[in-house]
């Protein structure tokens, strides 16, 4: 808040809330209506940790996972489409790479990522035959230098972190745009077509960026 305050907002609002818990969501988007008289923009961005190891069979993760990382998104989106849809506003979601391709170490965060892509571009579909003019922007984002991805990837991954900021740019621009998806960086786009294109040799691949002997 002070940085925003210190970067020429005139005011900021916060709601502390846990999206673990299936009632905070809709009482989130309340807040925001209230204090902002409508929203123009949600920007779905949150994540509970990725713990990036081999599965070992923790079910009650996974129920968890889904909950911060897919129903709380959905629960959020769908409380906030009446104030999105008068304002013919936009919905943007925040995934990644993982939610396109199956990656190693990924196994219950890439089933939240999947399950963003076939809910938001399904709602997409429906919101496009309806003429509710609603956008939905899927941002597709690759390995990104925050503290608690670099820590968690240190010593498993041989790839390179994008920045945090131009990530963010991509994501305000790729709103703002109305696009239907970006991918950040560009390449991945490129690198998701061949893999759709030739999964097996690209699975292969793939395997070659992460090192097994130390998850």
């Amino acid at each position: 808040m002070e940085k925003c305050l210190t970067l020429g907002a005139r005011k900021t609002f916060y709601i502390p809330a846990d999206m673990s818990s299936p009632s905070e969501p809709e009482r989130v988007v309340q807040f925001a209506v209230q204090k902002l008289g409508g929203l123009d923009y949600l920007v779905l961005n949150h994540i509970g940790t990725n713990r990036f190891q081999e599965w070992a069979g923790d079910v009650q993760y996974t129920r968890w996972l889904l909950q911060v990382n897919f129903l709380s998104y959905v629960a959020l989106a769908t409380a906030a489409l009446p104030t999105l849809e008068k304002n013919r506003g936009a919905l943007v979601v925040v995934s990644s790479l993982t939610g396109k391709m199956p990656t190693p170490f990924t196994t219950s965060y890439s089933a939240t990522k999947f399950a963003l892509d076939g809910f938001f571009s399904s709602l997409r579909h429906e919101l496009i035959m309806q003429k509710r003019d609603v956008s939905v922007t899927l941002c597709i984002l690759g390995l990104i230098d925050t503290d608690s991805a670099l820590e968690y990837t240190r010593g498993k991954v041989f790839l390179s972190a994008s920045p945090a900021a131009e990530a963010a740019l991509a994501i305000v621009r790729g709103g703002a745009a109305r696009a239907h998806e970006i991918f950040h960086p560009p390449w991945l786009r490129q690198l998701c077509c061949l893999w759709a294109l030739f999964p097996h040799s690209g699975n292969r691949v793939l395997r070659t960026f992460y090192n097994y002997s130390s998850a």
